[in-house]
């Protein structure tokens, strides 16, 4: 079981969006989606100025071959925002980033904390359940997941060649951050900017209250 918790208005909108395509992924009785908080998100989007042009509800976006199917159906609207929200766990973004690569791809969750061992995935991607979810900082690429060491702010002096030090097949996470991040001239911005991870999201896992990010 995965729970998915909204993200902040102000956590979103402070990547300058202004067209945005919508996904709400629905389909997964594994995972808790709070609906009723999206669609009040939505229309605070609305409110904000933001351009939404359109919003999709639909299921398993950890699956790529469906995702491709989704993207294809609705190529022309994607290629008309600079954007794409997606509502889902740490899962459904990746993969969806991983498939539109000209795309700002942000999330509009963060997928809480669970204690104890929660099995394993049949997925390329994974999602760590960390809290607090750090793709809208790092384009869609998951600093978690996709680096042995789970480094947050940059990569460690071992990566050679674009490989990792700890494992020779493995891409080095932070260096796929960074490339997919100067496709949209976030590369310095983003990368100069240290964000201290909020500890007490993962502490106090499903049941601690919504904390802002010191």
């Amino acid at each position: 079981m995965l729970i998915t918790q909204i993200k902040s208005i102000k956590e979103i909108i402070k990547f300058g969006i202004k067209k945005i395509f919508v996904i709400k992924c629905i389909g997964c009785k594994e995972v808790y989606f709070p609906e009723k908080d999206v669609d009040n998100l939505i229309n605070e989007l609305t409110n904000s100025n933001i351009e939404i042009i359109q919003t999709i509800s639909t299921e398993y976006l950890c699956n790529a071959d469906f995702s491709k199917i989704i993207s294809e159906k609705y190529k022309s609207q994607i290629e008309y925002v600079d954007s794409i929200l997606i509502f889902s766990c740490g899962v459904g973004v990746q993969v969806v980033s991983s498939i539109l690569e000209d795309k700002l791809v942000l999330p509009g969750c963060d997928t809480l904390n669970i204690p104890g061992y929660q099995g394993l995935t049949s997925q390329n991607f994974n999602c760590d359940l960390c809290g607090e979810c750090y793709l809208n900082y790092t384009a869609g690429i998951c600093p978690i997941t996709s680096c042995s060491k789970s480094l947050l702010n940059g990569p460690c002096g071992g990566a050679k060649n674009g490989k990792c030090e700890v494992n020779k097949e493995m891409d080095c996470g932070w260096e796929k951050i960074y490339k997919r991040l100067s496709k949209f001239n976030l590369a310095k911005k983003q990368i100069d900017v240290v964000k201290i991870r909020n500890f007490l999201k993962l502490q106090e896992g499903v049941i601690g209250e919504k904390n802002e990010t010191v």
